[in-house]
């Protein structure tokens, strides 16, 4: 029964992740599969650059909170659980799971035949849960890095190279640290041409928008 209630309980919260926020704000207001323009992410960086800044700041607010309720929902089994179904042991590594399916469903949505965003919102929305602390801290790591570089995928990348050293200084549990160090590579890969862009000097600053040749989804 234990292993039941965790499957489904993951796979709520990958479900919650797969909400696709961006392609419905981008249908909404322009029209517009938001896929097929920009950088072809579903995340608020590419809604701010093709659709505007209080879409933009939408759309990053529902991430941030539908990647939140996923972890909530499982600390909420464990306190309103009227029977041990699932044993207290499991509670912080059932909780990297859930953490984990969320940034997944957000980047590989369901819903979007396993396209999305670039899981930086849903993995900042997870880390405010699991730690508030180092979350605040990954957060001010990106904003320092945006406001001297103008560039929100290398700010994104320095908020993951930030949470795993975090992690490891603020002595965290195993499950808490290899939710950084999976999620941080998996965040990594999904910029994967934002970082060939940042070694050619082509990456796009706050502002720009993408050439249209380089706009592919990834």
């Amino acid at each position: 029964m234990a292993w039941l209630i965790s499957a489904l309980l993951i796979l709520v919260d990958y479900l919650l992740g797969s909400i696709p926020t961006g392609y419905f704000t981008g249908l909404y207001l322009e029209g517009i599969d938001i896929r097929e323009h920009g950088s072809g992410s579903t995340g608020a960086t590419n809604v701010l650059r093709t659709i505007g800044k209080r879409a933009a700041i939408f759309v990053l607010t529902v991430d941030l909170a539908k990647a939140m309720l996923a972890v909530v929902l499982i600390k909420l089994w464990f306190f309103l659980s009227p029977v041990d179904l699932v044993p207290l042991e499991w509670k912080s590594w059932l909780m990297v799971f859930g953490a984990i399916a969320a940034v997944l469903g957000h980047s590989k949505s369901i819903f979007l035949n396993f396209t999305g965003g670039k899981s930086v919102a849903a993995s900042l929305g997870v880390l405010l849960v699991l730690n508030p602390i180092i979350a605040l801290g990954t957060l001010g790591s990106f904003l320092a890095m945006l406001a001297i570089s103008r560039i929100v995928s290398l700010s994104s990348i320095t908020g993951v190279i930030a949470v795993n050293i975090m992690m490891v200084a603020l002595n965290q549990p195993l499950p808490y640290c290899l939710f950084g160090v999976i999620v941080g590579i998996y965040v990594i890969v999904r910029h994967r041409t934002n970082i060939i862009r940042l070694l050619e000097g082509t990456e796009p600053r706050i502002g720009q928008k993408l050439q249209k040749e380089e706009a592919k989804p990834i």
